[in-house]
């Protein structure tokens, strides 16, 4: 594990830009960069569309560590280079911040009020390339839909049971178990959330982070931000546009964001070099002020 990465990702002020849209939502992240899905055929054209918008915003001006503590991978990005260096070098060696890689395989059907991670059977294949590849951590997404207490403990158990696995690599997990922003139950099911996280931790020794849904009751998450393996927690924008996710997260002391739509919310192709960058950094300074407080 990288000591430098790991002083900054639990010292530092900034936030985490997500740029990891897998294969299911890459072509919604195109669409709203203006790029229609006529405009290419197949995954590798897709793939290609999408990195070479996520390698416009990392060459920014705009993108650098004065803001922004971390970046969030998909694999294929992972894999692919930018300015001639694998991708998570060029955001270390280039730019100062540290890279953590999508490692999920998307959702499973609902059941309980909630959606599981889909099984993942070339997690240590995948695993092992992160580390080769200098990636400092990981982050995996299952969902909430209802405040289902038997739901709710099997989504935290599994997601404590892969977060064991990638601390074997070295590597920090970031856990991330949303609770959908739309059901009504939303604070009940945040409550039984917290309860949930609360009886792993005493296992916790290593490094580990946490990505929630901006909670209900502000501060509500503040108790695990004290606990001393967890070095950071982290705020999902969860469908709320960039202002009001951070109107929300501003009332949540310690707890900075990690956002990928309202992150890249306003970015288009068509832009000129001068408009993107003046659009991308407008949109870094409020999630940086809202992630600071």
């Amino acid at each position: 594990m990288n000591k430098e990465q790991l002083k900054r990702m639990h010292e530092g002020k900034g936030f985490i830009a997500a740029l990891d849209q897998s294969g299911g939502s890459t072509p919604k992240a195109l669409k709203a960069y203006g790029v229609s899905e006529d405009a290419y055929h197949g995954d590798e054209e897709m793939f290609e569309k999408v990195h070479e918008m996520r390698t416009r915003i990392m060459t920014s001006p705009s993108f650098t560590s004065e803001h922004i503590l971390a970046a969030i991978l998909f694999e294929n990005t992972m894999d692919r280079k930018v300015e001639g260096k694998y991708t998570s070098d060029y955001l270390w060696e280039e730019k100062g911040i540290v890279p953590f890689l999508k490692n999920d395989k998307g959702l499973a059907e609902e059941k309980n009020g909630v959606r599981l991670m889909k099984d993942m059977p070339q997690l240590d294949d995948l695993l092992e390339r992160a580390v080769k590849r200098h990636v400092f951590g990981t982050k995996m997404r299952s969902v909430i839909l209802a405040a289902n207490p038997e739901g709710i403990k099997e989504i935290v158990d599994q997601q404590f049971d892969v977060a064991k696995k990638i601390c074997s690599y070295g590597l920090v997990p970031i856990i991330e178990p949303e609770v959908d922003i739309n059901i009504p139950d939303k604070a009940e099911a945040e409550e039984i959330l917290l309860a949930e996280i609360k009886k792993h931790l005493p296992e916790v020794d290593k490094p580990i982070m946490f990505k929630l849904s901006i909670p209900t009751k502000p501060d509500l998450y503040k108790e695990l931000m004290d606990h001393e393996h967890v070095v950071r927690v982290v705020a999902l924008s969860g469908g709320y546009s960039r202002d009001k996710a951070n109107e929300l997260l501003a009332k949540n002391h310690g707890m900075i964001a990690s956002f990928s739509r309202a992150f890249s919310e306003g970015l288009t192709y068509q832009q000129s070099p001068e408009d993107f960058d003046k659009t991308m950094l407008a949109s870094i300074k409020s999630i940086y002020e809202a992630s600071i407080l």
